[in-house]
């Protein structure tokens, strides 16, 4: 029985794959502890923002267990388990542009328009990635890379030059407006090294001109969860806290 637990928590030292599973649990986690914690300094306007953030680092902690000891037991890409947490989290990440601008006016109609669009990019990029033929299709890559991307730029859209933004302008609050602005860096940056991972599969562009294999990208996949989750939580976060100082310095 020891022995057993023993074998499932052993990561090799000479893979960086498998130790940025277990730290990406561990940071995932320490990250969705202080966000609620913190929740509680706050205003109240601002709690339900920490309350996605630690729940967007909680579920990604979750994952990220289960993902750990899935690559320590199979060497493989944990693909279905990926994707669970993506439909999950992302969209999460995506409420928290609405929750920022509802003070100017965001309506629910948005918030279901970014968490449409997210579930769109993710269900074509997993039927893409999980269902692609044997050897790999480079006709179906591309088809359901399309199809998914066409989600990715219309968050974008939104982010950069849409409502999201008119609304952020519309609060008249520099620290909300540099916020979002910073959000939408980690959309465009940050969720790029997604589609690079989706076309390392067989039969992508990536694969086919460098040989770049699914699992080779599983490291840039761990760090770019890290970064992007807990650095959403950490934007929101720091809006909340200049938010509060703001109000101190006010009453003094």
């Amino acid at each position: 029985m020891i022995t057993n637990l023993l074998d499932v928590v052993t990561i090799p030292v000479d893979d960086p794959v498998a130790f940025t599973f277990f730290t990406g649990y561990m940071s995932m986690f320490a990250a969705s502890v202080f966000f609620f914690i913190e929740r509680g300094r706050v205003l109240d306007k601002w709690k339900t923002s920490l309350l996605v953030s630690g729940l967007i680092t909680g579920i990604a902690a979750v994952h990220y267990y289960y993902m750990r000891d899935y690559y320590a037991n199979t060497g493989s890409n944990p693909t279905a388990l990926r994707y669970i947490d993506w439909t999950l989290t992302v969209p999460l990440m995506c409420v928290e542009f609405y929750l920022l601008t509802k003070p100017a006016g965001a309506t629910k109609g948005l918030m279901w328009r970014l968490i449409i669009a997210a579930v769109w990019m993710l269900v074509f990029g997993y039927i893409g990635e999980a269902f692609n033929p044997e050897g790999g299709s480079t006709s179906h890559s591309v088809l359901y890379g399309v199809l998914s991307t066409l989600g990715y730029v219309y968050i974008l859209y939104l982010a950069w030059f849409g409502e999201v933004k008119q609304l952020a302008e519309k609060t008249q609050n520099p620290t909300v407006i540099r916020g979002i602005r910073t959000l939408s860096w980690f959309i465009l940056v940050g969720w790029a090294i997604y589609p690079i991972g989706y076309m390392c599969m067989p039969g992508g562009w990536l694969n086919l001109a460098f040989g770049w294999q699914p699992s080779a990208v599983d490291l840039f996949y761990n760090i770019a969860d890290a970064i992007n989750k807990i650095g959403f939580g950490l934007v929101v976060y720091g809006i909340a806290i200049s938010d509060l100082e703001k109000v101190k310095a006010q009453a003094a």
